[in-house]
């Protein structure tokens, strides 16, 4: 998968943006604040996925701009496409997005027709950062991969609200409890779905990341991972037996009972499991250095990408937002030699940081602003 040009005017900052873009490597450089992180985040949002800066929808737009438009060509394994979307004041939750010139009603229609992976700073705290985030992390591989994926949490995040309300209701005053039987049969039915997919998912997951990790460290070390679940006790040989599975779930609904109604909430299931990574037998998280919680997070972001292409066929477009600088050299040659065969856009303050370890093309962004350099 390969971005052949952007646009983009009055999005945040960025102005009169239109660039063709290297089918390898792309540099972005100048000082913070000019808009290179903007650029980025224009472009992970024709993924279809919502900001990784968590931007609200009516701050897309321009302090003096009365609309944000973002345009982008791509070219994956099939045909060549065009993504547009244009949010205007005055009427934000109404976007104008395009795919092919096919008006679609919402901007997440667009996953699963472009992919890309983005690696931040805030990436980097994968390991030692909450649960939510590994989940996070997760659940965007799994839907990449089966787009289908995130009507499953969106039904178990419903329906884990409707219990929860029902659990204060009757913690409350006592009612609503003849409505728990109702949503702990559809919850027990979405979370061991959900279940199975991130165990699923984790097994391949490890299968990619013990080889990198190993290669950044030359050997020395090597890193498992694993699928925690809140829920059940194992999956090995249990992954076609739903019916085992939800009676699992059931009995650990039933055992936590208690618990749920005294804390107004639901306490087990799969909101609350997390993945462990582990070096040499001991978790990361609890007893792992700065340096190997950074070097278990590169590992598992360009397990992603890997991923993506054994699933999908190709590579995704790989987004380096101001990663590089947080690291050493070791690790950014690392990256650097795992993405040879993907599209890569790389913001940095300084392009002589990557411009010796590769070619392509080289923009300098000044105030929303880019001009293109000779690399």
């Amino acid at each position: 998968m390969v971005i052949n040009r952007v646009t983009a005017d009055g999005y945040k900052n960025l102005e009169g943006i239109d660039i063709e873009l290297d089918p390898k490597m792309n540099i972005i450089c100048g000082e913070n604040a000019q808009g290179k992180t903007n650029l980025v985040e224009a472009v992970w949002l024709c993924s279809g996925c919502r900001s990784f800066r968590g931007t609200r929808d009516k701050d897309f737009i321009g302090f003096v701009k009365d609309a944000a438009k973002v345009g982008m060509d791509f070219t994956d394994s099939v045909r060549k496409q065009r993504i547009e979307f244009e949010v205007r004041r005055g009427s934000v939750k109404d976007k104008i997005v395009t795919l092919n010139g096919v008006k679609l009603p919402l901007l997440s229609k667009l996953f699963g027709c472009f992919r890309c992976v983005v690696f931040t700073p805030e990436d980097l705290n994968l390991i030692k950062g909450s649960p939510d985030n590994r989940r996070s992390f997760a659940d965007l591989s799994i839907a990449q991969i089966k787009p289908s994926y995130v009507s499953a949490l969106n039904k178990y995040n419903m329906i884990l609200a409707q219990r929860n309300a029902a659990l204060k209701s009757v913690g409350r005053d006592g009612s609503g409890a003849e409505f728990l039987d109702v949503w702990n049969e559809q919850l027990i039915k979405a979370g061991t779905y959900i279940s199975v997919l991130r165990y699923a998912f984790c097994i391949t997951l490890n299968n990619y990341t013990k080889p990198l990790y190993s290669s950044i460290t030359n050997g020395i070390e090597d890193m498992d991972i694993y699928y925690q679940s809140t829920v059940f006790e194992k999956f090995d040989g249990r992954l076609n037996n739903t019916e085992e599975l939800e009676d699992e779930y059931a009995e650990k609904l039933k055992a936590s009972a208690e618990n749920d109604l005294r804390a107004g909430f639901t306490t087990v299931g799969v909101h609350r499991d997390d993945i462990g990574a582990y070096i040499n037998g001991l978790s990361v998280r609890e007893f792992g250095s700065q340096g190997q919680a950074r070097s278990a997070a590169l590992a598992m972001k360009l397990a992603h990408a890997k991923i993506l292409k054994a699933e999908q066929g190709e590579y995704p477009v790989m987004l380096l937002d101001d990663v590089l600088s947080e690291l050493d050299e070791k690790r950014r040659r690392f990256i650097l030699n795992n993405i040879e065969d993907m599209q890569v856009i790389i913001t940095c303050c300084d392009e002589k940081s990557v411009t010796d370890m590769a070619s392509g093309k080289i923009f300098r962004m000044e105030k929303g602003r880019t001009d293109i350099f000779d690399n």
